[in-house]
């Protein structure tokens, strides 16, 4: 779903650059990034399974290796809500976001993303714009 807004190299990216400014490049146009500082760990536990509920459900599937999807939702609403990690002798309950590392956290993460970036997108698209 996100291949439309996802570049793989430098090389894809210059060459998209190239193709849309052919057609819409003008002396105002305007070029920025986005950086999210510490996105696993900023991702709000609920709102991020929610996301990824969306994204399977956006998707019609109804199962993953034989998981229902509402497994799949449990358990990682399971994962999200019970990260812990020792630090320094001392064992700590991660209340925000998820475990760096965690596949989990990466595709939740991924999934709420995309649909943060789809209200970007629409604006963007509307003024002629491209994102990627």
């Amino acid at each position: 779903m996100a291949v439309k807004t996802t570049v793989n190299s430098g090389f894809e990216l210059i060459k998209q650059l190239l193709e849309w400014a052919k057609i819409k490049m003008r002396q105002e146009t305007l070029f920025c990034t986005i950086d999210v500082m510490d996105l696993y760990t900023m991702v709000p536990q609920t709102e991020g399974v929610l996301s990824l509920k969306k994204m399977l459900d956006h998707l019609k599937l109804k199962r993953i290796n034989g998981l229902k999807i509402e497994t799949i939702i449990r358990l990682s609403r399971f994962v999200m809500k019970n990260n812990y990690f020792s630090y320094d002798g001392q064992y700590y309950h991660q209340i925000r976001g998820g475990a760096m590392g965690s596949p989990v956290t990466l595709t939740i993460a991924n999934c709420y993303m995309f649909f943060y970036e789809q209200q970007i997108i629409k604006q963007i698209h509307n003024s002629g714009g491209l994102y990627f």
